[in-house]
């Protein structure tokens, strides 16, 4: 079984909008969009920030923890989960997407590839085999029928 982990999502997404931040400040890369183009980041901005909330939402509505690799006590499908696995992480993608498009600067795109990666590495595919355990055959049917990001 899964630890519960001491550093949780939200830090990564933290550390990469510090990242991001401090390449667009102080090593930007080609400026690909300028003002008012730039503001069609606020679009994946703030689709994220309601994908990653709703889908919150819907872990408290059923009862079960947001936390990582806290013992599970339903499986949740409904809502954003119908098209994805993992609407909180996909969430946080769309955000750092739509920063990096407020940004206007191709050095601002770097971190969204390295979150995905270390969120897969560090926490889907834990939480993945986590809830196998606990759900098994209702997850594996769940896993065969909706794709773990898109």
């Amino acid at each position: 079984m899964e630890r519960k982990r001491k550093i949780i999502p939200p830090f990564y997404l933290t550390a990469a909008l510090i990242a991001m931040a401090t390449l667009h400040f102080l090593a930007p890369v080609a400026r690909f969009a300028a003002a008012p183009f730039t503001y069609l980041g606020l679009v994946p901005l703030i689709g994220g920030i309601v994908m990653a909330a709703t889908a919150s939402n819907a872990f408290r509505r059923a009862g079960t923890p947001v936390i990582p690799f806290e013992r599970s006590t339903v499986l949740v499908t409904r809502g954003w989960f119908r098209y994805t696995r993992n609407p909180m992480y996909l969430g946080m993608v769309l955000i750092l997407f739509g920063v990096a498009l407020l940004f206007g600067t191709l050095s601002t795109l770097l971190p969204i590839p390295l979150f995905a990666w270390a969120i897969q590495r560090n926490f889907i595919l834990g939480e993945e085999r986590f809830l196998e355990e606990i759900f098994g055959e209702q997850y594996l049917g769940y896993k065969r029928q909706v794709r773990r990001w898109l």
